[in-house]
């Protein structure tokens, strides 16, 4: 059995595809549950920073800075981990940054309507985590908490399949796409669960990370085949 080396393990269509799950449960999960906000990206909220900023509402603009300094925080932790880590015989460091989303994702299902901002703000530093973390699927640059990219992405790739007949991009193409359909699918599933839990839908989305790790973990053993 020949075993997959840590890069290759990490950048799976399955893998990537239970993290895109993760990340439109989540975006689901913030919106419904804790305030009707987007936490997975940033875009957003910069936007709404400057306008609130325009406007003298330096109270309001803190709700909206916070979640961009802690996405900051996140993509840091995520690097300092695998600086540190990188090189250890027995520890994987994405292993290390994925374990601590599915603590942290889990510890907010606990956290009350009047922590919101908090709930939010620890989202925010997860996903941040995560996008740093896994940053290739097949070798292809992606992102399992946001999908602008995935789709301009993948349509690059159509276009390119169109005109060249390539298989090659047209798989490409065909995995952004798969990505896109999974993050919606986590999205639904996340709606799904918050009517039903409620803040507590957070433990479905832990439990689904937790996939993750053992996806991460499992596919060191598994004989190294090129996947279509």
């Amino acid at each position: 059995m020949k075993k997959l080396t840590h890069d290759q393990a990490a950048e799976t269509f399955l893998l990537s595809a239970v993290l895109a799950l993760g990340g439109g449960f989540l975006d689901a999960y913030t919106y419904l549950t804790r305030g009707g906000v987007f936490a997975n990206a940033e875009t957003g909220n910069m936007v709404l920073l400057g306008i609130q900023l325009l406007r003298g509402n330096w109270g309001r603009a803190l709700t909206y800075l916070v979640p961009i300094l802690a996405f900051a925080l996140g993509v840091w932790v995520a690097e300092a981990v695998c600086a540190r880590f990188s090189k250890h015989p027995g520890v994987h460091w994405r292993q290390l940054t994925l374990g601590g989303e599915v603590l942290v994702v889990a510890a907010v299902a606990f956290l009350p309507e009047t922590l919101n901002m908090l709930a939010n703000v620890l989202v925010a530093f997860v996903c941040a985590v995560q996008v740093e973390s896994f940053r290739r699927v097949r070798g292809n640059a992606f992102a399992s908490t946001m999908c602008t990219g995935n789709l301009r992405s993948g349509t690059e790739q159509l276009f390119y399949y169109r005109r060249t007949g390539d298989q090659a991009v047209r798989n490409n193409a065909l995995c952004y796409y798969g990505i896109i359909a999974v993050f919606i699918a986590g999205a639904a599933l996340g709606a799904i669960t918050c009517d039903a839990l409620g803040r507590k839908a957070a433990l479905v989305c832990a439990a689904i990370l937790l996939a993750g790790c053992f996806i991460l973990s499992l596919r060191g053993e598994r004989k190294l085949e090129e996947e279509t």
